[in-house]
């Protein structure tokens, strides 16, 4: 479908069920990948082709070590997926201080430590690409505030790089994933078997995307197909954010 050859890939929040679903991906599509992630055991059972780090994403000089590291083997990165991310509370009545900080910094400021780690590279060739992994959460109060709202100052972040690095030859866009059925949702489907099937009404494709949809979104935004494209956010959500069938139905006495 597409074809990375010759390119090296940087894949934030490798690990997880989305990470492991990008790194497949852009293997698979002939790139070199970078895959970074915390969890360096689940690391250590991924394809051996990967270039593994686990730098405190939190920490920008960790960041930079370990993409000097990696590119001393691989060469420059032309391409950097900012994909991880975590929530620490899912509503503002449990919201503790520390929540808020740490979603902040590995949703937010992680993404800038790595773009800070690669930028200059890019600059030297006049070209790469940044895509920035956001959520529909950031556009609409569905939980998680803290993780929300950091995923709401990447969309703006986003749409910076986009404006003062375009000249330099460097395109930044965001993919924003609704429902994603993932390990992630493992707690929660255990403690209520039916929520996927509860959930599906309030997508007019009463489906979820899966980790392969998002690497699809992300590989159009990088490649060349995607060249005059920049400073986008590109929901990949199964309609969430188009509208609300359940609310459309009951205002119009129509079925959807």
């Amino acid at each position: 479908m597409f074809d990375f050859s010759g390119k090296v890939v940087l894949i934030t929040g490798a690990a997880g069920g989305i990470g492991q679903g990008l790194c497949e991906a852009f293997l698979g599509w002939g790139a070199t990948v970078l895959a970074f992630d915390r969890a360096a055991e689940v690391l250590a059972e991924m394809d051996a082709r990967l270039h593994k780090a686990s730098p405190d994403l939190t920490d920008l000089e960790a960041v930079k070590a370990a993409v000097a590291s990696l590119t001393a083997i691989t060469g420059p990165v032309d391409i950097v997926v900012n994909n991880a991310g975590a929530a620490a509370a899912t509503a503002l009545s449990n919201l503790k201080p520390e929540d808020w900080t740490h979603d902040l910094a590995i949703n937010l400021s992680a993404a800038y430590h790595c773009v800070e780690a690669t930028k200059e590279a890019m600059f030297a060739r006049g070209a790469g690409v940044i895509v920035n992994i956001g959520t529909v959460n950031a556009m609409l109060a569905i939980g998680h505030p803290a993780y929300s709202a950091a995923k709401a100052g990447l969309v703006s972040y986003t749409k910076a790089l986009a404006v003062e690095y375009g000249p330099r030859g460097i395109r930044a866009n965001l993919v924003a994933p609704g429902t994603v059925k993932t390990q992630a949702w493992n707690a929660r489907a255990a403690q209520k078997p039916e929520v996927f099937d509860d959930l599906k009404k309030w997508y007019p494709l009463r489906d979820f995307a899966n980790p392969r949809d998002i690497a699809n979104a992300v590989a159009f935004l990088s490649c060349d197909l995607g060249r005059m494209i920049t400073g986008v956010v590109l929901p990949v959500d199964a309609g969430l954010t188009a509208g609300n069938p359940v609310l459309a139905s009951e205002l119009t006495l129509e079925s959807f």
